[in-house]
């Protein structure tokens, strides 16, 4: 159960984000959002207040109120900028409860100022539009019927009887769960209810009955049978609903005969996080086509298809196998190859997800900061269908975060400013996304006021950070040194800048999942970020190369090419260091070999074999003993042992070969920066 009300609620609680950014700059909301809006806080309240997290169910019930009272009334001269200041308030403080929730933690937080801010606003809402609402007071109140019993009491008349019978969508899970909440709902405004099955919160059992036969339901209400259906059609993963008035109490009767236990008899249960115990019974409708599958059922997946991917590497390059001539057995390697690659395939394309969702919160961002810096900022998405792992997802939120935050502060100007050196008031940052090979390249640019490099040099000789001298610092270089650890331009720590850790972030969190981040700017004119991510982290196309004794693997996706070189294309440097001329262009040759301080027989250039490889425009050659071969292989992390005893600069992790040996993955990025 909290499982699904995590997982619920937080798509909830994104979905209404996104309406009321689209809306907070319109003239009102339409007749659509409204409705849906007041669905999602009605089931937010409903849910809540089953789980008990009674805080959240309370301040969800005050922002239903205000869009009832849109529904209803349609007020005109509504602030729309403080409305929307408001339900971001109230959001915000379900986020924060909700990550109470995931973390285990007491759900402590107090809602009641917010409430009263709410009630406060849906008052003088009703102010604005007094006549209105004493109207519809005043129709209300003639529909109402009552009757007098002897203690002279004035008591609601439930004089209308209606059966319901609800049928879930086929892959929702828990029907039991659900008809729960639909119980909660329809005691909202009646405690005259039977239903069937009986202990649907006891027994998970039922869950079976409702989904081959429903969920039956049978009330008492003075309500219209047009509210009535309008409720129980904002039930959520509702499929079909079967909406019935009865002409006598005849059913009703029965049905309370049956019925031993109802709703306000069943007991009240603190809900417990436990292991979600799996069904072996297969759905049988012909026309699902989509099913919520929990992540870590898709982590397994994704490990034994990678250990099955070595397994085959295994089978294949046995070394039993050199020097024989099988036929058969080449033609059915090749069969399992191909097997193999697919279902790797499928096993991918399931866990890609697209960057649509991370991207939009990036309108909250912008929106909170422009209303706090006073600047007008547009923020526009291109590409957001583009999809990367989920695993990379969760890596790259933080960092796109902080350089939006760092375009709108730091990069687009005040409006005065804007205006003073020919440029609109509002200021335009773009997010662009876009598949390039095994990558996905994000950029992030404003056309603000751009980095101002004497600034930037200023600060970082102040803080001695320099590793080399000024002169030989390319423009590209000078930029790049926002993203070092501590590194900030202001002046005043505020509460957006100055404490020099944003840009460290955005570097730190792309390095561990093997992406880079570099900066382009012109002063004046404004300033690119942009963001190289691999699509997985799971598998890659390597070559296999040997050193001595020792196995590496490089990313084919940074090979350029691999040749054999003469000796008169070796030169050297005033300072010594080896380089290869290649097509009239010289290149710094890194020989593995000393890198790693490894025994090896080849130490002339003309022995062994030159890789050239390439990262970020910049290109080097590694020089090595023999290509063994190309190869998929499995990336494995390095042991945290051998992580913590010594720092390795220039590997990014380790895989095993076909002949069991462990090949340790080069880190091509890493290697030139080191050598540099």
């Amino acid at each position: 159960m909290l499982e699904m009300y995590i997982f619920e609620t937080s798509q909830f609680i994104d979905q209404l984000e996104a309406i009321i950014l689209d809306n907070e700059n319109s003239n009102g909301y339409s007749n659509e959002d409204i409705n849906e809006i007041f669905r999602i806080m009605h089931t937010i309240k409903g849910s809540s207040a089953m789980m008990l997290f009674n805080d959240v169910s309370t301040l969800a019930h005050s922002m239903e109120d205000i869009f009832y009272f849109f529904r209803e009334n349609n007020p005109e001269n509504v602030d729309y900028s403080a409305l929307a200041d408001l339900l971001f308030e109230s959001i915000d403080f379900i986020k924060v409860e909700l990550e109470k929730i995931k973390n285990g933690d007491e759900v402590d937080g107090k809602s009641s100022e917010l409430i009263d801010q709410n009630h406060k606003f849906l008052e003088k809402l009703k102010g604005n539009s007094t006549e209105v609402v004493e109207e519809k007071t005043e129709k209300s109140n003639t529909k109402q019927q009552y009757y007098i019993e002897s203690d002279k009491k004035n008591v609601l008349l439930s004089n209308n009887t209606y059966k319901a019978v609800i049928f879930f969508d086929d892959d929702c899970e828990m029907e039991n769960i659900r008809a729960y909440t639909v119980i909660s709902s329809i005691k909202e405004f009646t405690d005259e209810v039977h239903y069937l099955p009986e202990d649907i919160i006891e027994d998970d059992d039922t869950a079976k009955v409702i989904r081959e036969s429903g969920f039956q339901v049978i009330f008492k209400t003075d309500k219209a049978y047009e509210e009535v259906s309008e409720i129980l059609n904002q039930t959520v993963m509702l499929r079909k609903l079967e909406l019935v008035k009865l002409e006598d109490d005849d059913e009703f009767k029965q049905f309370n005969k049956s019925v031993k236990e109802n709703i306000k008899e069943s007991p009240i249960k603190k809900p417990v996080v436990v292991e979600k115990k799996s069904s072996s019974e297969a759905h049988n409708s012909g026309v699902q086509e989509m099913i919520s599958v929990n992540i870590k059922k898709v982590d397994k997946l994704m490990d034994l298809v990678g250990e099955m991917v070595i397994a085959e590497a295994m089978v294949i390059q046995n070394p039993d196998l050199y020097g024989l001539e099988l036929e058969n057995f080449k033609k059915s390697a090749r069969q399992l190859h191909k097997i193999t690659s697919e279902l790797q395939d499928i096993v991918m394309s399931i866990r890609m997800v697209p960057l649509a969702p991370t991207l939009n919160k990036m309108n909250r961002v912008v929106r909170d900061m422009k209303k706090k810096l006073d600047k007008e900022v547009k923020l526009k998405l291109i590409g957001e269908d583009t999809e990367v792992d989920k695993n990379i997802i969760e890596h790259i939120s933080d960092p796109l975060m902080h350089l939006v935050r760092n375009c709108v502060d730091h990069g687009i100007e005040t409006k005065e400013d804007r205006v003073k050196s020919g440029k609109s008031e509002e200021g335009l940052i773009t997010i662009e996304a876009k598949n390039l090979g095994s990558y996905v390249i994000i950029t992030i640019s404003d056309d603000g006021a751009g980095l101002n490099k004497e600034k930037i040099l200023e600060k970082a000789v102040k803080n001695n950070m320099l590793t080399k001298s000024q002169e030989e610092m390319s423009d590209n270089e000078i930029y790049n040194l926002i993203f070092l650890p501590g590194f900030s331009t202001n002046d005043n720590v505020t509460e957006f800048s100055g404490r020099g850790v944003g840009m460290d972030v955005v570097s730190r969190n792309l390095s561990e999942i093997g992406g880079y981040t570099y900066v382009n700017s012109t002063e004046g004119e404004g300033t690119i970020f942009t963001l190289k991510i691999p699509l997985t982290l799971a598998i890659i196309d390597g070559m296999n190369v040997k050193v001595g004794d020792s196995y590496y693997t490089i990313p084919i996706s940074n090979i350029r090419q691999s040749f054999r070189p003469k000796n008169e294309d070796i030169i050297k440097d005033l300072n010594g260091n080896e380089m290869v001329m290649i097509r009239g262009e010289c290149y710094t040759v890194f020989r593995i070999h000393e890198i790693y301080d490894i025994k090896t027989d080849i130490d002339d250039l003309s022995r062994g074999i030159i890789i050239v490889v390439e990262q970020d425009d910049k290109i080097a050659c590694l020089f090595v003993d023999e290509l063994v071969g190309q190869q998929q292989v499995v990336i494995k992390a390095l042991p945290s042992y051998i992580k913590n005893i010594k720092k390795i600069d220039g590997l990014s992790g380790c895989t095993l070969l076909g002949n069991g040996s462990i090949s340790l993955i080069i880190d091509v990025a890493g290697i030139i920066q080191q050598r540099a």
